[in-house]
């Protein structure tokens, strides 16, 4: 692939070219022996550096290489911070600017708290960072809008307040915070933070199957996949999963349509559930709501689904789930899914993984993927579940329930939602959560994010040969 406009930034071009690199060495078993010569390769010594010098560029990206390497095995989190390419944003907090008149009235040092402002000669404001509390006060009362709050794009992008700066001026993660859901990762200008590559497992997967063929390697794709690689066609795109080693390539959806049966027999049971689809969604509730946790889908993610149907039903069986969500490669590690996925890649890592073998996707021929129905495979975007839930309530006939869903776009009309139901003030009775804005075709792990996105996953839905849920779980041909 060498258009790197297929990526929406050049943080994510970086990123997938260090993933590239570490794949080929990988495949020709050269990756110990070339494991220095990779930062070379991607920054020659005359290439310009957004850096003070490319001796401190490779340095980084060798930290990248680790990274896509598995990362810090210590670090329980799939999110990581690269601490030598965290220093070049301005420290936060809230900071006077020029526009500060030095006027009489003093406003911002009444109302602030700690005593943290002071004015020189001029009359102009000056915030002691050591007694500031960033509570805010002074930036509202100021008349000029003098004060801002200079935030960080990772700690902006974390809405759980999840990141804080450590002492040296680097993103430090609080891990019983953080959901995985990566949206620190895809707003980072520098990509200072990152997630965890499985690529090798996944390579070492295929290689093994190769050798001895003991074992049947499905990728499971998420429908998200439709609104990405839009360079080729998605026929073309399931090929290019097969020509690199795997067996089959089974729809999540037909996953998501068995938990849309499953989910709609549990909430009309107990009149009010809250989704189990999105494991960043889930982690939020345990983590901010734990009050709420007993309202959680006892059903598993479309992915454990079906990777647990097609484990009990073919020997052997080896599990790699591709989809857009960082959010998944913490699930995959979750006992009661353990079994059932043996590892996860997003479409970034997939990219990766078609040019290291330089495979050209647009000159092979068309395979077929259709496993689910319409309502599996529009699960990839917000309001498609309850969407699904709603269809599934009618076709298993279930009249005497009466479906209120609430579809929350993103964590923070998920903490909106959640807060009324704690306080007993929420009219729904389904609260569909997806973490990241649009649903999962606004994943960290996409290689493209944008509204388009969701007009592709509906249109991909439609095309669909199953029309009803019922009858595609009927069929389960894999």
């Amino acid at each position: 692939m060498k258009n790197k406009r297929v990526f929406d930034t050049k943080v994510q071009y970086l990123k997938y070219k260090v993933l590239r690199e570490v794949a080929r060495e990988a495949w020709n078993d050269t990756l110990l022996e070339d494991l220095l010569d990779i930062p070379k390769k991607i920054v020659p010594g005359k290439t310009p550096t957004m850096r003070c010098c490319v001796y401190k560029e490779r340095a980084i990206l060798a930290e990248r290489v680790k990274i896509a390497m598995g990362g810090d095995k210590e670090n329980p989190n799939v999110i990581e911070v690269i601490d030598i390419a965290c220093d070049e944003c301005p420290a936060a907090g809230y900071e006077v600017t020029d526009s500060c008149r030095g006027c009489l009235a003093h406003r911002c040092e009444d109302v602030c708290p700690r005593g943290a402002i002071s004015f020189d000669h001029n009359h102009v404001a000056h915030i002691d960072k050591s007694k500031c509390v960033e509570c805010g006060r002074c930036s509202k009362v100021c008349p000029y809008s003098a004060i801002t709050n200079r935030v960080r794009p990772c700690q902006n992008a974390c809405k759980i307040k999840a990141i804080s700066i450590n002492e040296e001026g680097a993103a430090a993660i609080d891990n019983s915070k953080c959901i995985s859901c990566g949206a620190c990762v895809y707003q980072c200008p520098f990509g200072a933070i990152t997630d965890k590559s499985y690529i090798l497992d996944v390579i070492d997967m295929i290689k093994k199957n190769q050798r001895e063929e003991k074992s049947k390697l499905y990728a499971v794709v998420a429908p998200s996949i439709s609104s990405q690689f839009t360079y080729a066609k998605l026929g073309q795109v399931v090929s290019g999963l097969k020509a690199l080693g795997f067996h089959a390539v089974v729809e999540a959806a037909l996953g998501a349509d068995m938990v849309a049966i499953s989910e709609a027999k549990e909430l009309a049971e107990k009149g009010f559930l809250t989704s189990s689809c999105c494991p960043a969604f889930v982690s939020y509730i345990k983590s901010a709501f734990p009050q709420l946790a007993e309202h959680i889908s006892h059903n598993p993610s479309p992915m454990a689904a079906i990777g647990e149907y097609i484990k009990k039903t073919t020997p052997n069986a080896k599990i790699v789930f591709i989809g857009p969500c960082t959010a998944k490669k913490a699930e995959a590690q979750l006992s009661e899914v353990r079994p059932y996925v043996d590892s996860v890649l997003t479409f970034e890592e997939l990219q990766a993984l078609f040019d290291s073998r330089d495979m050209d996707l647009t000159a092979l021929e068309e395979d077929v993927l259709d496993n689910a129905s319409y309502f599996g495979r529009i699960f990839a975007r917000s309001g498609g579940l309850a969407d699904a839930v709603a269809e599934s309530l009618k076709e298993q006939g279930i009249n005497d329930f009466e479906l209120s869903a609430c579809s929350c776009d993103g964590i923070d009309e998920c903490r909106i939602a959640l807060m009324k139901k704690s306080r007993n003030a929420l009219s729904g009775n389904f609260i569909e959560g997806m973490a990241c804005v649009g649903g999962c075709i606004g994943g960290a792990g996409c290689l493209t994010h944008g509204e388009k996105n969701k007009a592709q996953v509906d249109a991909y839905g439609r095309e669909a040969l199953e029309k009803k849920i019922t009858d595609a779980v009927s069929v389960l041909n894999i």
